[in-house]
């Protein structure tokens, strides 16, 4: 990071598969943000986190994440609340576990099952830990053939945690564009996150920061790189084990997964460190 840095003067650092794996810090992570913000300027934890960024500090103390490495945090369940509030008061289906519930504190909605609802809200697997997309498939086919929209609050295919892949809300959403479903989202690589994300780097710098002088990290090439591409901003691809990178670490293996992305990065790590 430290010879990329001098380039940029805001960073936007993806946290899941960058910073930590669910379970530990990368070592290095820390110190690298920590230096960044000393030396350059504010950073923006930007994460496809299907709750509210309010709830993410306390998570990230909890694996050791000082708060000083970092001005904020935008999720996207802060870029789907918005989308799920305008559909209301309108009956909704809800795929996802308990854990989420804090997206929809403060909203009047109402969950009902599928077959009385007029639209559906997806934040996960109920249990992601032991259930597959799969499994869902069934009441999907019922909710495609009402012409339910669903509210993905979560873009991510899968996370890496602790080593282990496990599956997230847009692996049920893909499924259901499949068959034929309208899914609408809120986070990385689409729009509404990087409104907000652009939005919290400016309130911390006091001004605007041109796209060209932001550096946005992470793992995943459609949602992370992706995105950063289609905002004009740099992207630092971080292509280790603990991360989602599918490939080999080595430049030609990332050139290649780059290419069949259709993506491209600035440069690519093992890890972020300074």
């Amino acid at each position: 990071m430290r010879d990329l840095a001098q380039n940029y003067d805001a960073m936007l650092c993806d946290a899941w598969g960058v910073v930590h794996n669910g379970v530990s810090l990368f070592p290095g992570a820390s110190e690298a943000m920590l230096e960044f913000r000393k030396t350059r300027g504010p950073i923006i934890i930007l994460t496809n986190a299907p709750r509210p960024s309010s709830i993410i500090p306390a998570q990230l103390d909890r694996l050791g994440l000082p708060r000083e490495a970092y001005d904020g945090v935008v999720t996207s369940g802060d870029a789907t609340r918005a989308e799920i509030e305008s559909r209301l008061p309108a009956l909704a289906y809800r795929i996802g576990p308990e854990k989420d519930d804090p997206l929809f504190e403060g909203l009047a909605i109402n969950f009902v099952p599928v077959a009385d609802a007029g639209f559906v809200i997806c934040t996960g697997l109920a249990d992601d830990h032991n259930d597959t997309p799969e499994q869902y498939r069934t009441v999907l086919v019922e909710a495609a053939a009402r012409d339910l929209t669903m509210v993905c609050a979560n873009p991510d295919i899968v996370v890496n945690w602790g080593g282990r892949i496990i599956w997230c809300a847009g692996a049920i959403a893909q499924i259901y564009e499949q068959l034929g479903g309208k899914v609408v989202y809120g986070g990385k690589p689409h729009m509404p996150i990087y409104r907000i994300a652009l939005e919290a780097i400016e309130k911390t710098q006091g001004a605007r920061i041109d796209p060209s002088r932001i550096l946005a990290v992470g793992d995943g090439l459609v949602t992370d790189i992706a995105g950063a591409n289609r905002q004009s901003i740099d992207a630092f691809l971080i292509a280790g084990a603990g991360g989602i990178h599918d490939g080999a670490a080595d430049a030609a293996s990332i050139a290649a997964r780059l290419d069949e992305a259709n993506v491209h990065a600035i440069a690519a790590a093992e890890a972020m460190t300074w």
